[in-house]
């Protein structure tokens, strides 16, 4: 065993450069090389100026840029240039924006373009939000919420939330030598009912309070006025003490080292609880509402059945999670989502807010976990939810496999699919006349991203951009023009515009990529697919080299994330491993990225795929695409290599430990080697909770199968990794130590957190991953 100490690389050559042309040094330079690609773009306040941010002269970091159909040419913005966006959805209908900058209220003119303070406090104002009356505004000031009348500055506090307990009021009793002087000298009783009268003369000259509302040690969230202003609606939680773990900086200013926490591991102890609360502002009071009778929330897991002391506990309601209330135009009719602590339940109900009670109007079950695009997969997450009009709402559901997008009717609850069949509703937007909605979908291709307008009345969905590649859409608030993100496989992404008609022609924007860059002759990796052992049909990028210069040794790529998509049509999220591929072909490896089951863009089934068993079916499909590298393209079954980072680190160690001799060698990047070890939101969604499914940790874990080791192995993880820690891979070291394994290596990386920052930390690691390939499947 070598324990590597990667400080800093120079120079790096390597072999068989003369036949590439492609360096390490020049494409783990990242978006420098390829060149910085515009992000966060969006339309500026005045609704036709385009803001994203940019860095085309390298800078430490991206600046905002503008551009409209004037200037023709984005231009640095000025630093007084107004960046706000908070017209968006409740504001579009104003003539006036309202928003804050630096804590302060301002308002901005849409005809005048123009904008101007309305409130400077010292007390820092949180969040605006609009309300049905277009003078009226609710502001959350230091967890309460105010309301104000924009025209004669009125100013009403709504709540009156404090912490702690509420004090409890000690009867007054008066002593002897009190009582005595009050029965015998008539100037006491003449001060005292003076006092009295004055003091309550005080007290009828002051404004009214709202009632308080204590919280005592929870947590005050979500705090949101019904745009009535008639209701506040919030959720108080309960966190149990949790222990966190410790990161340890190595390399620090002063020479010391320096301990940061960073998250807890996975337990059923970190589970939370919720209440929500309702205060009626006209009636000063407050009641919480009871969830105790939802569709399935006394139901016990199904894998409770697996254990002896889990399959015959008494069944209690589960905790839920609930977020806000959704309100319609009117504000007549309120919806909110709640989705259960077990992962495997979400629920849409219509809330009363007069009476607090609730109307279940849609119930998602999954034995496995609640997700999908449109549906939140944690806890504290939103999904897609809204009001067409007063009673009906729109919502998102994998019901029939694929997340799609349905109405229910508050009157007669009748459900209806908009969109249907085997591909996925992405994103969703509702256009202004509440007729159509915009669409983000993977109609044409599971690894395209395509924009329709659907037209609710007849379902009937108009294509505007569909050719292959992803289309990130912005839409003008008069929806008359679109702000287009556009990407390809070979085509890093770029910003276009273009008007609102069916396959609209796009107008170049900006232009990233570098002479440099441009240089190479990139591939277009074809998506190709292959049959997994259980008949999925699994889907993966395939590099191949040029003809002639094919030396029957293939690379597998494990992309990371678990769920998440790579096998697509448009430019990656891996672009140093999309060069790092090329790199590979040009020395005549071929290579094949596979999106695994519980990738994203395949529907439930496929998502939930690895349920209870990380390395499983997820492992299976890497197997099958081996075999179908043999099998299809003449790969040679004994010099195949695997390799990948996170999960896809995780997915190398498990088919090394689980499988030997199925591949010559593999390189885990920043890999899980034990799921108990890592993240409470991700992990108990998979595996439930170390604590009730002890099983599926153990089958999932790489450590419980170290022994198992003996094929080459290169392991490379950061020393401030606060994600996957580098405890997790201490750990597993120390593990193969014991059993006396000397097939390894680990290369540490002192500065580097989970995404690596400094270049010279990527050319290291890749050139140990290249030289490990070269090595063991070439005998270089």
């Amino acid at each position: 065993m070598r324990l590597l100490f990667c400080l800093f690389v120079s120079f790096i050559s390597f072999s068989a450069t003369a036949q590439q042309t492609l360096s390490l040094e020049k494409i783990m330079a990242g978006n420098e090389f390829i060149g910085q690609q515009p992000s966060n773009q969006r339309f500026a306040i005045d609704g036709t100026t385009i803001l994203f941010d940019w860095n085309p002269n390298n800078e430490i970091g991206a600046s905002t840029y503008t551009w409209n159909t004037n200037t023709k040419v984005p231009k640095l913005a000025p630093n007084d240039f107004l960046f706000t966006q908070d017209f968006y959805t409740n504001q579009k209908q104003f003539a006036e924006v309202y928003f804050l900058k630096q804590g302060n209220l301002y308002v901005y003119n849409k005809a005048t373009k123009k904008e101007k303070p309305i409130w400077k406090s010292n007390e820092r104002i949180s969040r605006v939000e609009r309300s049905t009356n277009p003078n009226v505004l609710f502001l959350e000031i230091k967890s309460n919420l105010y309301q104000l009348n924009t025209k004669d500055f009125e100013i009403i506090q709504l709540t009156n939330f404090k912490s702690g307990k509420e004090s409890a009021k000690k009867e007054e009793t008066p002593n002897f030598l009190e009582s005595q002087q009050k029965e015998l000298f008539l100037f006491v009783n003449e001060q005292e009912a003076r006092t009295n009268w004055y003091k309550q003369k005080s007290e009828g000259s002051q404004e009214k309070q709202p009632k308080e509302i204590f919280y005592n040690n929870s947590s005050l969230e979500a705090i949101k006025a019904a745009p009535n202003g008639k209701f506040v609606t919030f959720r108080l939680s309960d966190y149990p003490s949790q222990t966190s773990t410790n990161v340890e900086q190595f390399i620090t200013k002063d020479g010391f080292t320096e301990s940061r926490k960073a998250r807890a591991k996975v337990s059923d102890k970190n589970l939370s609880e919720h209440k929500f609360g309702i205060f009626n502002v006209a009636k000063d009071t407050v009641y919480y509402d009871d969830f105790s009778k939802l569709s399935g929330i006394q139901s016990l897991p199904k894998y409770y059945q697996d254990y002896e002391n889990l399959k015959d506990k008494e069944a209690k309601p589960q905790q839920v999670i609930m977020q806000s209330p959704v309100y319609s135009d009117d504000a007549k009719n309120a919806v909110m989502e709640l989705r259960s602590m077990d992962n495997k339940h979400r629920w849409i109900v219509q809330l009363d807010l007069e009476s607090g009670e609730i109307t279940e109007l849609d119930h998602q079950h999954d034995e496995a976990w609640i997700g999908g695009p449109g549906i939140p997969s944690y806890g504290f997450g939103n999904g897609t939810l809204g009001f067409i009009n007063s009673n009906t709402i729109y919502f998102q559901s994998e019901v029939t496999g694929f997340s799609h997008l349905y109405t229910l009717d508050l009157n007669s609850k009748k459900k209806t699919a908009l969109t249907s069949g085997n591909w996925e509703v992405r994103n969703t937007q509702l256009s202004n006349d509440k007729k159509s909605f915009y669409l983000t979908t993977t109609t044409t291709h599971p690894g395209n991203r395509s924009f329709y307008k659907l037209d609710i009345a007849s379902k009937k969905m108009t294509g505007i951009f569909t050719n292959d590649g992803a289309y990130e859409v912005e839409i003008a608030p008069d929806e008359k023009s679109f702000l287009v993100r556009y990407s390809f496989k070979n085509k890093p992404w770029e910003l276009f515009s273009a008007e609102n008609k069916p396959n609209a022609k796009l107008q170049q924007i900006t232009f990233s990529t570098t002479k440099e860059f441009q240089q190479y002759q990139w591939q277009t990796p074809e998506v190709v697919t292959f049959t997994a052992q259980d008949g999925k049909t699994i889907y993966a990028r395939l590099y191949e080299p040029k003809k002639g210069n094919k030396n029957k040794a293939a690379v597998i790529f494990v992309h990371g994330a678990g769920y998440l998509q790579n096998a697509h049509n448009y430019w990656s999220t891996y672009h140093r491993e999309f060069m790092f591929h090329h790199l590979l072909t040009d020395l005549g490896y071929t290579v094949l990225d596979i999106d695994y089951r519980a990738s994203d863009g395949y529907g439930r089934d496929f998502r939930t795929g690895i349920y209870r068993h990380m390395g499983g079916l997820d492992l299976q499909d890497h197997l099958d695409g081996k075999k179908y590298l043999v099998e299809k393209l003449g790969i040679d079954t004994n010099r195949v290599g695997i390799y990948g980072g996170s999960y896809g680190g995780f997915i190398t160690l498990m088919a090394l430990l689980t499988k030997p001799g199925e591949f010559k060698s593999g390189a885990a990047l920043r890999a899980v080697t034990d799921w108990a070890h890592y993240n409470q939101g991700y992990t108990s969604n998979i595996l439930n909770f170390p604590e009730t499914d002890p099983l599926a940790y153990q089958k999932s874990s790489p450590i419980y199968f170290a022994n198992n080791l003996q094929d080459r192995l290169l392991m490379l993880h950061g020393m401030v990794d606060d994600n996957v820690q580098f405890q997790d891979i201490v750990r597993l070291s120390q593990r193969f130590i014991e059993l006396g394994k000397k097939n390894w290596d680990l290369a540490v990386y002192p500065v580097e957190a989970h995404g690596f920052q400094k270049t010279y930390s990527w050319v290291d690691e890749y050139q140990r991953i290249l030289d490990l390939f070269n090595e063991t499947l070439l005998e270089k």
